[in-house]
């Protein structure tokens, strides 16, 4: 059954328990991807799509280490297959770590089994160079490949049902993996034509890298562009948001939908993230979703965005529930994704996902 809702009571209604999933999501007419292509399309669902942020909870339960997950795109695939067909989503993604191209670019890092990667040396490690940017190839860096050849896997298996989600770093994400958070903070005080150059070079790159992904089978691109939250309206305005507007628009002219993830505390961001053309915008939980509705309009899909820990991990099968139907209340029914602010964690119970995930 396909509805349009039209008002608070009727989400209220649809989202009384009714058997199946805890949502009452359990009459499902619609393909995970014709579902998600709906919403970004602004036309009508069964329901809204569910595309919670899996990679270390994932590579867990397929007896795997997070390391495992971000080096090796057979292990990511099966994991995130698991996770899709376990729990009902509407979308296999690829995002792991944020070094894939800093590692190609020539930041030097170590992998710990069980957490992020650590950069030993920065490729700007004394000062921003964009000469030493343009010989990275991002179709043939080895880390890079192999995310491509993670997209060919999912798109393979489930990309004719369920969207698949490619992933590069946005520009200021990636200056910052390239210089360190301190430097580049500095640099945009005092070497701001550098910054901007190097950026340029940067947009370019994620533009091919992104173009290599939607060739293997994504049908969206997420940029994640974490570093930017915590610098000023005012910086974002001069420094990320042209840049990230050139990127997206780059991915978008090849073929691609894009999903912009500023993870942090992005409230004073959210008219400017509209700015950027992006498909979708995540919100993580800082951000109230009733006001960034009322700042970006009824069109715009936002996705989002209760606390993956106090509201996910820490909380009750009741208690998450209840966070779903809050998120759905002020951010929906139409243009909304579901999902937690940002990564499930590792910890959280199998029960409290399946108290908003589709799958009962």
């Amino acid at each position: 059954m396909v509805y349009e809702l039209t008002d608070w009571t009727n989400i209220f209604l649809i989202l009384l328990p009714c058997g199946g999933n805890r949502l009452g999501w359990e009459d499902r007419k619609m393909s995970p991807k014709e579902r998600y292509l709906a919403c970004l399309a602004g036309e009508e669902m069964d329901r809204p799509p569910v595309t919670p942020i899996f990679m270390a909870w994932a590579a867990h339960r397929v007896g795997r280490s997070y390391r495992d997950y971000y080096l090796d795109a057979s292990a990511l695939v099966e994991a995130q297959l698991a996770v899709v067909r376990e729990f009902g989503l509407d979308q296999a993604s690829t995002i792991s770590d944020p070094w894939r191209e800093a590692d190609g670019y020539g930041t030097q890092l170590d992998y710990p089994e069980n957490g992020v990667g650590i950069a030993r040396r920065y490729l700007f490690a004394d000062r921003i160079d964009p000469n030493l940017l343009r010989p990275f190839n991002p179709c043939r860096a080895s880390r890079c490949l192999d995310r491509i050849q993670a997209v060919r896997m999912l798109a393979k298996e489930v990309g004719q049902t369920h969207s698949v989600l490619g992933w590069v770093e946005g520009p200021m994400a990636e200056l910052v993996d390239l210089r360190g958070m301190e430097s580049a903070m500095v640099d945009l005080y005092e070497d701001p034509d550098a910054v901007h150059a190097a950026m340029e070079v940067l947009v370019d790159k994620a533009v091919d890298f992104a173009e290599c992904q939607i060739e293997e089978g994504a049908d969206t691109i997420g940029v994640g562009d974490a570093a930017a939250s915590v610098i000023s309206p005012e910086m974002y305005r001069e420094f990320v948001l042209p840049h990230e507007q050139d990127l997206i628009s780059g991915i978008q002219n090849a073929g691609g939908k894009v999903k912009l993830h500023i993870c942090g505390d992005t409230r004073k961001l959210v008219p400017l993230m509209a700015q950027t053309g992006a498909d979708v915008i995540d919100l993580d939980y800082p951000v109230h979703l009733a006001e960034a509705r009322r700042q970006v309009g009824p069109r715009q899909v936002l996705a989002g965005n209760f606390n993956p820990v106090s509201e996910l991990k820490d909380a009750s099968p009741d208690q998450v529930q209840a966070a779903a139907e809050c998120c759905i209340r002020e951010g929906g029914p139409k243009a909304f994704i579901l999902q937690p602010g940002c990564e499930v964690p590792p910890g959280t119970p199998v029960e409290n996902l399946r108290a908003f995930c589709p799958n009962a």
